[in-house]
């Protein structure tokens, strides 16, 4: 295993007294261009990634941000954003600061907050003042964060099976230090990645155009120079999100908000390494969404009782007539 050490020898290059992270070598191939946003943070110069998807058809001088998840990129909204521009949306489709093609600092301090505040940093240099932002797992967690530092911004929030419905550690799940985070990040291979999503994305189900997604990440473990680092920042993402639960606080939303629930899903950040009283307690998205969405004043819920964590991958056309008949009847 590689030590954090000898991740700090990633710094590429320091300018008055700031380091610079450049953008990821990661050569994936997007569906639109990418662009970035520099942005200073935590004494580091870097660079966010991001799609920024026109209107195709009309437009309807409206916005909505995509937000993904821990293990997936902005490339894998391309579906929903397609749909979205055709419908008449600007979209903005954005990889977080330590993911996929944005810079991957070798040392950071992930919260939401921070995410939050990069994502709205990106929105304040493209000139936006108001958005819809939908999220996915992490980034419903996100999206959750982002709507209650930035209210007068979001004018409505769409939650597809996030994450942090619940409270992990009060629940039982033990604290991990993030070295022990880090060497588990590090034994990630196509066989890890594809069981854990079968059993939680896909309800135990596989189709062979699911393994663009996994194949996806695990080239991202596998970057020669970044792949290290990516792990570390992976790990401590994984600490963020279990360390910061944003659960108390959904009866502050004020936006229009709708949940997306596949409810055969049973994420839980911590239960691969918690006692089993404590598993069987957790990751119940039939409850969790029900009770989210009673939490949320004003909230839609649709549940999808056959389909797991990735409702939007798993069964597209019944996630995006959903999704649409919501978006054109709250305006």
């Amino acid at each position: 295993m590689r030590s954090v050490a000898c991740l700090l020898t990633l710094v590429v290059s320091t300018v008055l007294g700031q380091t610079v992270v450049p953008p990821s070598t990661w050569n994936y191939t997007y569906p639109w261009p990418v662009k970035y946003h520099n942005l200073t943070s935590q004494r580091l110069n870097l660079s966010m990634a991001y799609m920024d998807v026109a209107p195709t058809s009309y437009a309807t001088n409206k916005t909505i941000v995509l937000l993904h998840g821990k293990n997936f990129c902005g490339a894998t909204w391309e579906d929903t954003a397609r749909r979205l521009s055709t419908h008449g949306y600007r979209v903005i489709v954005p990889d977080q600061i330590g993911f996929c093609k944005s810079s991957k600092p070798p040392a950071y301090q992930f919260s939401l907050q921070q995410l939050a505040f990069n994502t709205n940093s990106l929105l304040q240099s493209l000139d936006i003042a108001q958005v819809k932002v939908l999220g996915h797992s992490m980034g419903s967690m996100l999206a959750t964060r982002f709507t209650l530092m930035y209210p007068d911004v979001t004018s409505h929030l769409i939650l597809t099976n996030p994450i942090g419905l619940e409270d992990w550690k009060a629940l039982g799940v033990p604290w991990r230090p993030i070295d022990l985070l880090y060497a588990d990040e590090l034994k990630t291979n196509y066989t890890t990645i594809r069981n854990y999503q079968q059993a939680t994305y896909y309800v135990n189900t596989w189709k062979p155009e699911y393994d663009v997604w996994v194949n996806m990440l695990v080239s991202l473990y596998h970057l020669p120079v970044e792949g290290p680092t990516f792990a570390y920042n992976m790990a401590l993402t994984t600490d963020a999100v279990l360390t910061q639960p944003v659960t108390y606080e959904f009866g502050l939303v004020k936006a229009k908000t709708l949940l997306l629930i596949g409810t055969k899903d049973n994420t839980a950040i911590g239960k691969a390494w918690s006692p089993p009283a404590v598993q069987a307690k957790l990751g119940n998205y039939s409850v969790l969404g029900r009770e989210t969405a009673a939490k949320i004043p004003g909230a839609e819920l649709v549940e999808f009782t056959d389909l797991g964590h990735a409702p939007q991958v798993q069964d597209s056309e019944r996630y995006h007539e959903a999704l649409f008949e919501w978006l054109d009847r709250v305006g």
